[in-house]
């Protein structure tokens, strides 16, 4: 594992960077957790997976080359992924915006100075994770903030991949709160419950940011000027899509849009701003009225063994100053 140096106020710290790989499917917060993430030396990027979700594939692909052009970060490869969920016929989320990304993606034909990678996602995924379970390399966390589709698929199709797996942290399911996609079910889940179901079994460690979480981590017009005051492109471009997010309606009633995805690597990054509860957690794939419900067992009436941390609360405040002080690190030379 590679190692990082920090600067800090009496002199370097060096800490061991986390080997990551994000599984997106941008998507407006989708974008902002990517500008999170590579905006974090701890974190050590090996790639961007795009997977069919709130737009289609060719488009989720398009807004992470965008994403990834912007930030500046164009070294870390990106990789397209499955079209479609393993079972049902795709849906889309009205609430990204026609492009994903509240209008600001274009047609997504802009120039790059880099494209997408022609080796498919899954396949990235297994040789990566292949690698890592025979101590090639470190074990890797993934990071999905999308349908568990690419994750599904790759762990069905090379079981032992697991082994590679350090963890699973990933933005996804509603427990106590009402989902976002139906009455009972959160967008990422309802999208492939069938493949969530073989994700939350895989046996690797699951850290799980719920609706429950980050419906309170909203991005209020207070912390929206906040981030714009950081005084750079790349601070502006998500205060830009974060306010587009806004004006879509991200939020019913109003109060701010939620960044569901940043809590991922918020959580990775400051655990200590967040508390969660160990319990087994399934999904509902029979019902179609509740199709997606993700069940957690806190109490173990199941007698299943817990499966999952989920995450139920965290300190908005650290958290919103965390990610603005990294945004603002765009704007100077060692970003």
């Amino acid at each position: 594992m590679r190692t990082v140096r920090l600067h800090a106020g009496k002199g370097d710290i060096f800490v061991k960077r986390i080997p990551v790989i994000i599984d997106t499917d941008p998507g407006i917060d989708d974008a902002v957790a990517l500008l999170l993430a590579l905006a974090s030396p701890e974190l050590d990027v090996l790639a961007i997976t795009a997977v069919s979700g709130n737009v289609p594939l060719e488009r989720t692909l398009a807004n992470a080359l965008i994403v990834r052009e912007r930030s500046g970060f164009t070294g870390v490869p990106v990789y397209a992924g499955c079209s479609r969920p393993l079972l049902r016929a795709p849906e889309y989320a009205a609430c990204h915006g026609a492009d994903g990304l509240g209008g600001m993606g274009g047609d997504g034909a802009a120039p790059l100075s880099r494209g997408a990678e022609e080796e498919h996602a899954v396949r990235f995924l297994i040789r990566v994770l292949h690698e890592a379970a025979r101590g090639e390399r470190p074990r890797v966390t993934l990071c999905p903030l999308a349908p568990l589709t690419n994750i599904a698929l790759a762990l069905i199709q090379a079981p032992d991949i697991v082994n590679g797996i350090e963890r699973i942290v990933l933005m996804g399911g509603a427990f106590a709160e009402q989902g976002n996609a139906s009455p009972c079910a959160e967008f990422n889940i309802l999208s492939d419950p069938h493949a969530a179901q073989v994700v939350f079994s895989c046996g690797a460690p699951l850290v799980i940011a719920p609706l429950d979480l980050t419906r309170k981590a909203l991005a209020t017009s207070e912390r929206l000027a906040g981030i714009r005051a950081a005084g750079n492109p790349v601070a502006e471009f998500a205060a830009d899509l974060l306010t587009a997010g806004r004006d879509i309606g991200s939020l019913p009633g109003g109060g701010g849009v939620p960044l569901h995805d940043p809590a991922v690597f918020g959580w990775l990054l400051h655990p200590e701003y967040f508390s969660g509860r160990e319990g087994y957690v399934a999904v509902e794939c029979a019902s179609e009225r509740c199709m997606g419900y993700t069940m957690v067992d806190w109490f173990g009436q199941t007698g299943q063994p817990s499966n999952a941390l989920v995450l139920t609360d965290l300190d908005a405040d650290a958290f919103f100053a965390d990610l603005t002080e990294r945004l603002r690190a765009y704007g100077r030379n060692d970003a």
